[in-house]
Order: C-alpha cells, then sequence, then structure tokens
C-alpha cells in the first residue's frame, strides 16, 4: 500500500485535498481524521503538519508527500522534489529599514529573523554571508521594531504588510516556492505505485491548463485554423457530411481561449465550442 503525506491544515491543505480528489482518490469529509485508508487505490494518506511531511518522507517512514518547497528546503531532510503541482505560490524575500542594507552581502555581522531558519542559513552561507539567524514563529515583521533583528526573511506578496512597518524589500528573491510533491532522496525511481500517483497528478494539472476545442470551418482554410489551434501534438480533423466542410477538434490552453476562438472565427470558422477537461493522460 502507498502511504502519503497530506497536509492537515494551511494553504496547502484544501487545494492537496481538490487535487487528489480531481485525481480520483479517496478524501477525508472530517478535517480532524488524520488517517484515511483508500482501499480501491490500495493507498493510505496521513495528514500531518506541513512543516513534518519532509522528516516523515525523507525518513522513509511515508513513500511520498504533499508539502511547500520552502518547507522542503527548510527542513533539511534527506528527501527531493519530483513534481511541481501549480498551487500556493509564494516569493521568500529581505526586508529591512530603509538605509540599512541593500543586498543580501551587506549583511555580515546582522541579524536575520525569520520562520524559516534553515532555508536562510543556507542562502546566507551560499552567499558567504557571516550573519546570525535567529527564529521566531509568526508575525517576523515586528522583529526590526522590538530590536530582535535588523533584517527579516519572509514570504511575500504584495509587501503591503511590510510597507505599513516601514520596511522595505531588498536584494534578489530567496527562493519562489510552490506546493510541490517529495520522495526520500535514493528511493526507487521506478515505483509503479509512485509513478502511476504521478501520472494521475499530471492528468489533474493538463486538466486544469487546457480546454477542448471544436469547430467547423472549410476545408480550404483548415491551414490557417489549425496553425491556431496545433493542439499537444496534432488536431484531430474529420470529414463533414456537407462537402467542403471539416470539424476540428484540438487542446488548447484555458487562458487563451478566448483569443483563439476570435482569432478562428476571423478564418471562417463557426460552432465553435469550448468544454472542460476533466480528466487526461498523455
Amino acid at each position: 500500500m502507498l502511504r502519503i503525506a497530506l497536509p492537515n491544515k494551511g494553504s496547502l491543505s484544501e487545494p492537496a485535498s481538490a487535487m487528489l480528489h480531481e485525481a480520483g482518490y479517496r478524501q477525508r469529509k472530517d478535517s480532524r481524521e488524520l488517517v484515511l485508508v483508500d482501499p480501491e487505490n490500495n493507498v493510505e494518506f496521513f495528514f500531518l503538519r506541513p512543516r513534518d511531511i519532509a522528516v516523515y518522507v525523507g525518513s522513509g517512514r511515508l513513500d511520498i508527500g504533499i508539502t511547500g518547497r520552502d518547507l522542503l528546503l527548510d527542513s533539511g531532510a534527506c528527501a527531493e522534489e519530483i513534481l511541481q503541482l501549480g498551487f500556493a505560490r509564494s516569493t521568500f524575500r529581505y526586508a529591512t529599514l530603509p538605509g540599512t542594507a541593500k543586498d543580501v552581502s551587506e549583511f555580515g555581522g546582522m541579524t536575520v529573523a525569520t520562520s524559516f531558519s534553515g532555508l536562510v542559513a543556507k542562502h546566507l552561507a551560499d552567499n558567504g554571508v557571516d550573519a546570525s539567524v535567529v527564529r521566531l514563529d509568526g508575525a517576523v515583521e515586528t522583529a526590526i521594531k522590538l530590536g530582535v533583528a535588523e533584517v527579516i526573511a519572509d514570504v511575500v506578496e504584495t509587501g503591503t504588510t511590510l510597507r505599513n512597518q516601514g520596511l522595505e524589500i531588498i536584494s534578489d528573491p530567496i527562493l519562489d516556492s510552490e506546493a510541490v510533491l517529495i520522495r526520500r532522496v535514493g528511493a526507487d525511481p521506478d515505483d509503479a505505485r509512485v509513478k502511476q500517483f504521478v501520472r494521475r497528478l499530471q492528468g489533474v494539472l493538463v486538466a486544469r491548463r487546457y480546454v477542448m476545442m471544436d469547430y467547423d470551418i472549410r476545408a480550404e482554410h483548415v491551414e490557417e485554423a489549425v496553425a491556431l489551434t496545433p493542439g499537444l501534438e496534432s488536431p484531430t480533423v474529420s470529414p463533414l457530411h456537407n462537402e467542403g466542410w471539416v470539424a476540428v477538434r484540438s487542446m488548447v490552453p484555458r487562458k487563451e481561449a478566448q483569443r483563439i476562438m476570435d482569432d478562428l472565427w476571423e478564418v471562417g470558422a463557426r460552432a465553435i465550442l469550448v468544454t472542460d477537461i476533466h480528466a487526461c493522460r498523455l
């Protein structure tokens, strides 16, 4: 039975559960449920603190897990990323009071406050900076005002919270993070159970990014139309009952669907239909 670690709560939990539901796996109905067996798919899910998932997977106690890239790297666990999942995206940045420093190279002798001490310590070391790191749980933006540190490192979305504290974002991002699927370093890369799980998640990712587009067009305009809808490999083109007309079916990027429909109309396509893709294998 494949043993999988999932986030029990937080920003990773609901999107991860939704993705697995779309992939055909049973998911819990009660958030207090910490272990869930899916006998039809021969899978057992363990709902854990997101920070702990990399440790359990890296130790080999669990086969794979879903967590954040930032949490994986911060843990120092013997685990590796095998699939990007496209949700819970965030950027990790440094911030300080104006005039304190302009770049990470100027942090020497300073103290950096963060909730991700392992990640920050490694980043400073990789840049050859001798600075102290103090770990705080949550609300690190107040650390400078309270005299705990000269610099903070935190997840930044719009930067509004930091500006409200009189801080400015400096230097390049430490890390761009998102939800990822992880496994133990050195695990069997040909494990059929894991490969099947990955294929299902990849199918969900493709289904979310693409839609199916069908349309009719005169045969003499097929090449123009197909240039607009090349599909992942090649579109399907079928003759219609009315002579001189063909039906075309192709996968197109969801975010570009409306523009493509406009362009197809201009080259003579009619009866243009767009439908969702619920699952796929490529």
